[in-house]
């Protein structure tokens, strides 16, 4: 006799599982993230090819170590987007899984469109389903795109089992799904979105993904923290997580690689959003600094590396006097701790009354930056405005500030080097041990400064 449903409560977040609901998950102790679920009774065949071994139902077969194809021998699926090549560790892995997640409207679908047209063109097919949009406003996106291929597949479903046997009916060469979470499993009771389903759904089109070399894009929604939303175990479930970044506000937009199994971590791809679409910015350091003003006070400039690819960023910092009890700090781009701990210690060690005073500091462009490589040209930004004394034009600061305001050294510094030779600046200020270390790059001038004091001294000129 074929047992009954069963009530669980499972966690959104780690995905424990418990017979009864508790206001704390035992698993990862959060509060609150425990969701009721219906187990089904019973399991249905699933539509993709399956065969019967003693008694057991298998969709695959063991291989052997030697006959397993090498990922260098197959290659990888080139978009022609050398942005989102770049931060999926040089182009698509047959088989995999990437999850794509961001703010509403910052262009997930746009982008993935984008992708689905450029595979198009070079021969492929894409099966793009949606379970938000219909088949007619994916085409009036397609053609504000200039997408008009009849190589991508349009299918509004819902049921991951059907979109499975889709996907080997049609062998496309990549498939994208808007979203995991409108996507339902029939195995499953519970509403769509919930950790079941997501958990269920996802497991079985990555099965489809890994047996039929397809590789397939997630869309996935976030909450209102900005964490994917769903449980946490759909990160561990996919190959790749990608995030998009970037205000509303501003045009440009980051990918970022939370986790990928084929490539790095580091790497991000730069885009602008214009009426076209999302377009590459293949050389960000003269877009983040082409609204710098030279001789303005409070403005620095910068040097970090995301993951092989060196930024220049205009740090500004702005001091004002305080009307309030207590002085406002508001930072923008940067760690709001690391921001203080600067600002203690150039109170500190450098003598800067900024107890009275308001602190304003803001990396341009929506730019996030977290490496300490920054830390001197924030410190430089803020003393620059507090001495109403400009830093001079032609000179890139790089390096870390130490509790006892000493200047400490950064990696790839003559990747940081070329970089600023490469936009036109003529002199850096880094720490000794990079001064040691790093040779002539491009002509320019490598000076090395112990501590904030001397960075001060050598960085600031006197205002025209």
């Amino acid at each position: 006799m074929a047992k009954a449903a069963a009530i669980r409560h499972v966690c959104r977040q780690c995905g424990h599982e418990t017979p009864k609901w508790l206001g704390k998950c035992p698993g990862c102790s959060e509060w609150g993230t425990l969701e009721e679920t219906i187990t089904a009774p019973a399991r249905t065949p699933s539509p993709i090819a399956s065969r019967t071994i003693n008694g057991y139902v298998t969709r695959n077969q063991p291989t052997l170590l030697a006959q397993v194809p090498s990922p260098s021998e197959e290659g990888r699926i080139k978009t022609n987007i050398s942005e989102f090549d770049r931060v999926l560790g040089g182009g698509i892995v047959r088989g995999s899984v990437v999850l794509l997640g961001g703010d509403p409207g910052i262009g997930k679908s746009t982008l993935l469109t984008q992708v689905a047209g450029s595979l198009a063109g070079q021969g492929g097919k894409v099966l793009y389903v949606s379970g938000e949009e219909s088949t007619t406003q994916i085409k009036l996106r397609a053609e504000r795109l200039g997408i008009n291929s009849g190589d991508i597949l349009l299918f509004n479903e819902v049921d991951a089992t059907l979109i499975g046997a889709h996907l080997e009916a049609e062998r496309p060469t990549a498939a994208i799904i808007d979203s995991i979470q409108t996507m339902q499993h029939p195995e499953s009771d519970s509403a769509a979105g919930s950790v079941t389903q997501v958990r269920s759904c996802t497991s079985a089109l990555s099965s489809v993904a890994k047996m039929l070399g397809i590789p397939i894009f997630l869309v996935g929604h976030v909450n209102k923290e900005g964490a994917l939303a769903g449980p946490r175990v759909l990160e561990h479930m996919v190959d790749t997580v990608l995030t998009f970044e970037g205000d509303r506000h501003y045009s440009y937009r980051i990918i970022r690689a939370a986790k990928n199994r084929f490539g790095s971590t580091d790497e991000i791809a730069l885009f602008e959003m214009r009426e076209e679409g999302l377009v590459e910015v293949t050389n960000p350091s003269e877009l983040l600094l082409a609204e710098r003003k030279e001789h303005a006070t409070g403005s620095a400039v910068g040097a970090i590396v995301e993951g092989s690819r060196p930024l220049l960023i205009e740090v500004q910092g702005l001091v004002t006097p305080s009307y309030l009890a207590s002085p406002r700090r508001t930072f923008s781009g940067v760690d709001n701790n690391r921001v203080n701990l600067i600002l203690a210690v150039l109170e500190k060690r450098a003598g800067l009354a900024l107890g009275s005073r308001d602190v304003f500091v803001n990396v341009a462009g929506g730019v996030r930056v977290d490496e300490p490589a920054a830390d001197l040209a924030i410190a430089i930004s803020v003393a620059s405005n507090f001495y109403e004394r400009p830093v001079d034009p032609s000179t890139i600061i790089i390096g870390e500030v130490g509790l006892g305001g000493e200047v400490r050294g950064v990696s790839n510094v003559e990747k940081r080097l070329r970089e600023a030779a490469r936009m036109g600046f003529k002199r850096a200020l880094v720490s000794p041990r990079n001064h040691a270390l790093a040779k002539k790059v491009g002509g320019i001038a490598v000076v090395g400064v112990e501590d904030v004091r001397v960075a001060m001294d050598r960085a600031l000129v006197d205002s025209k």
